[in-house]
């Protein structure tokens, strides 16, 4: 145990290290940093970014909650304009999962103000969001956590396709998601656009005891105010399993200001692997700020914390 910590120990202290000597390089025409350790371990840099940028393992480990059984902490708080707190949501739900179908019991809930209608609908699209992707209504069958060869799509309209947008902003950051106006198309963080405003830096570091490849996007320091103007990032951190590169946690912040539309969300997600292998998140925190012409504006946070997951109930 004492030689374990003290290699742990060592290994921290050479990646530590790494800040003070980055390498930038040009890929195909844009430009990356590697810190020190990515470079000096001859780790395979170019297939780690080109996996990073079409990873699909952040979406497919929720896609996972639909076919496994979990409990549930739900928190939801919704505020006014003055940050005096108007409703709110604190309960206990289980997701049973039998054969190809799903449901759910609700061990426990409180609310308080009028956070649903009196036909038990959600007077907000940030509790209606949270309860189309942890919440079940009735009995679902069919579901897979399949995600390749799929898109996901916008549709709807009104609180269905906010909530679609809302979706693909969480399980797609860095795409470019249709139907926003203004700032669908800045939203892609890869193409070369991008590269004039962004930096992107790749190291490999402690990530809750264990070492993961983490990837960082952030504006660069130097950008003129026409240029700040098309950035919707203010940070996106995500790291990676070094063995399968798989998505294990991620932090980011968007936030935009336009006539007719305005946001400012911060959102982190921890993961977890079930008994069996399976990536799931286990803690989502969600704090968000925005504004569609002709809606609302809503001011809400929330916390799932996801636990006891049985896989074939």
């Amino acid at each position: 145990m004492i030689m374990r910590s003290l290699l742990f120990l060592v290994c921290m202290c050479f990646v530590g290290h790494a800040w003070t000597q980055d390498t930038t390089l040009n890929i195909e025409n844009q430009t990356f940093t590697l810190a020190d350790v990515i470079v000096r371990n001859n780790f395979e840099y170019r297939d780690i970014l080109a996996r990073i940028k079409r990873d699909t393992s952040f979406y497919k480990a929720f896609k996972t909650l639909r076919t496994i059984g979990y409990s549930s902490f739900n928190h939801i708080e919704m505020y006014d304009k003055n940050q005096k707190m108007e409703a709110s949501l604190d309960s206990r739900t289980r997701q049973n999962r039998i054969g190809d179908c799903r449901t759910m019991d609700v061990i426990e809930e409180k609310t308080f103000g009028k956070l649903r209608d009196s036909k038990g609908e959600y007077n907000y699209v940030t509790p209606s969001l949270y309860a189309s992707l942890f919440f079940t209504k009735g009995k679902i069958c069919g579901e897979t956590n399949i995600v390749k060869g799929k898109k996901r799509t916008i549709q709807g309209s009104g609180i269905e396709k906010a909530k679609e947008q809302l979706k693909m902003l969480f399980f797609n950051p860095g795409e470019k998601i249709p139907g926003i106006p203004l700032i669908g198309n800045k939203l892609d963080l890869y193409d070369d656009n991008a590269h004039e405003l962004y930096t992107y830096r790749l190291d490999y570091v402690d990530y809750h005891g264990k070492l993961a490849y983490v990837f960082e996007i952030k504006p660069k320091e130097d950008l003129g105010f026409f240029a700040k103007d098309r950035v919707v990032v203010d940070q996106m951190i995500t790291w990676f399993n070094p063995s399968t590169l798989e998505v294990l946690g991620r932090n980011y912040s968007l936030s935009y200001k336009a006539g007719v539309y305005d946001f400012n969300v911060q959102m982190e997600v921890e993961m977890t692997y079930t008994k069996n292998g399976l990536l799931v998140p286990k803690i989502l925190r969600y704090k968000g700020d925005w504004d569609v012409v002709f809606k609302k504006r809503e001011r809400g946070l929330f916390t799932a914390t996801l636990f006891d997951f049985k896989v074939g109930e």
